[in-house]
């Protein structure tokens, strides 16, 4: 058991702390957490988004409007960024790339960069990108908001795409990089991008630091979500658009006031949608905004330390190791361990709740296999000892007799039994007149017939004894009429005698048994050493036994019983006394009777 708890620690940890194969799922298993306490959340209302859907490029298509097709002309968004800055918005921010100039129309870009130069509150967006031909960091680094560190190289590569649309004294930009985990799922966020010693800030960081937010020194974080997906406050673009072109306003003249509006697009078509722990297709100006609310109320997820799962995987591991040690029901142990991963689940739950992501999969996949491992061995263990047990109490008592005992159990005890010798007489000359081969033959088939029946009458076969045979009665299994089965065993035995010398012929008709019993307490069960062990009894009962047997010959009877037995038996037998015989150890002469049926 221990090399096999050591084996499944061993690669607990290697999976914990290097492989990473159970990641993935532990990462599902996580956001089933973390979608559920989500949803039991509202939005904030301090964030908006201003958005871009199937509706709005319809509405905006029509004539009355004229915008045509989108990408738009840009004097949209001019006629936007003015109806919105009228209200006082804390922060407009574009989830919409202005990278490229649009040459037909030229007087719209002219538009959108004259409404964006009178409002220093307008952030935009920019990608950071592999290039073969970056820039050098101290050159841009005015221009996208670069923070030099304290050992920043000028000649740093950076290459990003910004909003070329604009001046770039406009540029309040920030990256807006899509950061999957290995399993293409969103659930993090850029901080910064550090990039040779300078600082490359994400749009919610540059947003953040501008609006006096505090943000994490780390390179990202992880969301914390509020609300289901497609659940942010949000107001269809067409619809703010129309408002603002109108001469009277029909919408509150304060709907924007104090807040943080993102302008996005999720019509389907357009492509900006994310596979998150929410959703497989949540708008990225949702992701966007999620970022922006973290750093605004400083609340993000954070990973418990790796030593949370190694420890309650170590607990778990040595727990199950010291049930299996000490012989706990392996069924009451996995009921232990099915309320252990059921509390488990549920705090990691919990902790999601508080923004705490707690992995747990990895522990209880040890535990489980640990487990499995461990009951499959003892299962293994317990059929081989009870195959075994089977094999050797076959040889005593009736088979059927031996799944009842195994389920009781075999004790070693002090027992009242009666005993049975049962010697051959004239072995030797049946020996002298037969071959080996034939002498085995019928040995082998007198004692089958004498198992059968002291089977028959619910006794245990001791052992065999060279040509002697010792069986009891009272032990395994509890007999109060142990004296009386043991005598009925002897009379058939006796008949059972008459039948076998019949089959071998009336020239062997001196081939006889004798046959003595005696009832009293005895020490009964498995004795031996702990390499070989075997179920039987001894003490004096056992020894006064053996010696009525050898005294059958001095009286010339085939059954012999001591007056205890005989006194067990009650009226069941006659009992015809055959005087006192001394015995050997023994004092006192002893007083012995030869049974016979009833008439």
């Amino acid at each position: 058991m221990k090399p096999l708890a050591a084996a499944v620690l061993a690669v607990a940890a290697l999976e914990l702390f290097l492989l990473g194969f159970l990641k993935p799922l532990e990462n599902r298993l996580l956001d089933a957490f973390v979608k559920h306490q989500a949803t039991a959340l509202a939005p904030d209302p301090d964030i908006v988004v201003v958005n871009i859907d199937e509706k709005s490029l319809a509405t905006m298509e029509q004539e009355k409007i004229g915008a045509g097709r989108f990408p738009w002309p840009r004097e949209v968004y001019a006629t936007l960024i003015e109806g919105l800055a009228e209200q006082k918005p804390r922060a407009i921010v574009f989830d919409i790339m202005f990278s490229e100039p649009d040459r037909h129309r030229p007087q719209s870009d002219q538009a959108f960069i004259d409404a964006a130069s009178r409002h220093d509150n307008i952030y935009y967006p920019m990608v950071r990108i592999e290039s073969t031909q970056p820039s050098k960091a101290a050159e841009v680094a005015h221009l996208i908001g670069l923070m030099r560190g304290p050992n920043a190289d000028p000649n740093a590569p950076i290459a990003v795409i910004p909003p070329l649309v604009l001046p770039a004294k406009l540029w309040r930009v920030g990256t807006i990089n899509y950061l999957p985990d290995g399993d293409g799922v969103g659930r993090r966020y850029h901080l910064r991008h550090r990039i040779g010693g300078w600082d490359l800030p994400s749009l919610p960081a540059r947003v953040a630091l501008d609006l006096g937010y505090p943000v994490p020194d780390s390179d990202d974080m992880v969301l914390a979500w509020r609300g289901a997906a497609d659940t942010f406050p949000r107001v269809s673009f067409s619809d703010l658009y129309e408002d603002f072109d109108r001469a009277e306003r029909q919408r509150p003249a304060n709907e924007f006031r104090g807040k943080i509006v993102i302008v996005g697009a999720d019509a389907a078509g357009l492509g900006d949608r994310r596979v998150t722990p929410l959703s497989h297709i949540q708008p990225g100006a949702e992701i966007l905004g999620t970022a922006i609310e973290n750093l605004k109320n400083d609340r993000h997820m954070r990973y418990a330390p790796a030593w949370w799962p190694a420890a309650i995987g170590l607990l778990l591991l040595s727990s199950l190791f010291l049930a299996f040690d000490r012989k706990v029901d392996v069924r009451a142990t996995g009921a232990a361990l099915a309320a252990a991963t059921v509390f488990l689940l549920g705090a990691s739950w919990f902790l999601a709740g508080r923004l705490v992501l707690l992995p747990l999969l990895t522990p209880l996949a040890a535990a489980w296999t640990f487990y499995a491992a461990a009951a499959l061995s003892e299962y293994l263990r317990e059929r081989r000892q009870r195959q075994a047990a089977v094999a050797m109490f076959s040889r005593f008592v009736n088979p059927h007799v031996v799944s009842l005992l195994l389920d009781q159990g075999v004790q070693t005890a002090r027992r009242e039994v009666t005993l049975l010798f049962s010697d051959i007489r004239g072995f030797t000359t049946l020996s002298e007149t037969r071959s080996p081969e034939e002498v085995v033959e019928l040995i082998n088939r007198y004692f089958s017939l004498q198992v059968d029946v002291i089977w028959r009458h619910g006794g245990t076969l001791d052992k065999y004894i060279g040509d002697c045979i010792m069986a009891m009665w009272g032990a395994p299994l509890d007999n109060p009429g142990h004296a009386k089965s043991a005598v009925a065993c002897a009379l058939d035995m006796a008949d059972a005698l008459q039948d076998f010398k019949r089959e071998l012929g009336a020239e062997h008709l001196e081939f006889d048994v004798g046959i003595g019993l005696h009832s009293g307490p005895a020490v009964v069960g498995l004795i031996g050493s702990e390499k070989r062990r075997e179920y039987t009894a001894i003490g004096d009962t056992v020894n006064l036994a053996s010696r009525i047997e050898g005294l059958t010959k001095d009286a010339k009877r085939r059954i012999l019983v001591s007056k205890d037995t005989a006194e067990l038996c009650g009226d069941a037998f006659e009992f015809v006394s055959c005087g006192t015989f001394p015995v050997k150890g023994r004092a006192q002469p002893v007083e012995l009777f030869e049974p016979r049926r009833k008439p």
